[in-house]
């Protein structure tokens, strides 16, 4: 009888057994969680902000809405998801690990801004069918081991109507450029994640994970095999981050 052969993943450029993948992942965004939000604003000059906020107005988001932000980390989109939804709305706050749900939480807290919390993972979320009406997940499918499942299992949550979104790192489609986002990301980032966090290994796994994630036409591609219709995405900043939108109908 032949044994079985273990399944394994990617961890950045190295293979890692698939059920050991998220503690890998676990120790790198414990390793940076503190510190996370000012290495955000370092390596990408403040970009990733507009990102974001690009991302939330292309959501349309209403008041009195129910939100889920998916690996939503140290809560910086919470905080403007909250302020759209209102006090009639409610926003979800979920991450799978809890030291950067921990950071999110005193951050969104001293800010006044009232969100519920849950640390989920994103493959097996713990909410009934149809209950959200927008899930927003951003810079977090990435590290998530079967992408596959975890857009099966959003589209279960969502309601019919509702729409997702996932801004990622995603394909440069600038290609004179690449030599020089290739230099920055894998050389000087883990440098700057010396410098500022202490970590260059953690900021070296970012970099190579975002060479290991789909580019935007599979993303595109496995969110319709999950049921998701509409879809689209939208290239920002030359496609070295892409917005993915699928609705459930």
């Amino acid at each position: 009888m032949t044994a079985m052969t273990e399944e394994t993943t990617h961890f950045g450029f190295t293979q890692v057994s698939s059920k050991d993948k998220a503690r890998h992942v676990a120790q790198v965004f414990e390793s940076v969680a503190t510190r996370y939000d000012i290495m955000n604003d370092l390596m990408s000059c403040g970009i990733h902000r507009l990102w974001k906020r690009f991302a939330i107005e292309l959501a349309g988001i209403k008041r009195g809405q129910r939100v889920l932000d998916l690996a939503g980390g140290t809560g910086d989109l919470a905080a403007q998801l909250a302020r759209l939804v209102g006090t009639e709305g409610e926003v979800v706050l979920a991450d799978i690990n809890a030291t950067m749900l921990q950071v999110g939480r005193d951050r969104l807290l001293d800010k006044g801004i009232m969100v519920d919390y849950a640390q989920v993972n994103a493959e097996q979320l713990p909410f009934a069918n149809n209950s959200f009406d927008v899930i927003s997940m951003a810079f977090g499918l990435r590290n998530v081991t079967h992408k596959e499942t975890a857009l099966n299992s959003m589209w279960q949550v969502l309601k019919p109507g509702g729409q997702v979104l996932i801004l990622e790192f995603s394909e440069l489609r600038l290609r004179p450029l690449k030599p020089f986002y290739d230099l920055y990301s894998l050389k000087i980032l883990p440098l700057l994640g010396q410098w500022i966090a202490q970590d260059a290994d953690s900021y070296r796994y970012l970099a190579e994970s975002i060479r290991m994630h789909p580019n935007q036409e599979t993303l595109l591609q496995m969110m319709q095999q999950a049921g998701f219709e509409r879809c689209d995405y939208h290239n920002l900043t030359g496609g070295i981050v892409a917005i993915h939108r699928g609705y459930k109908l």
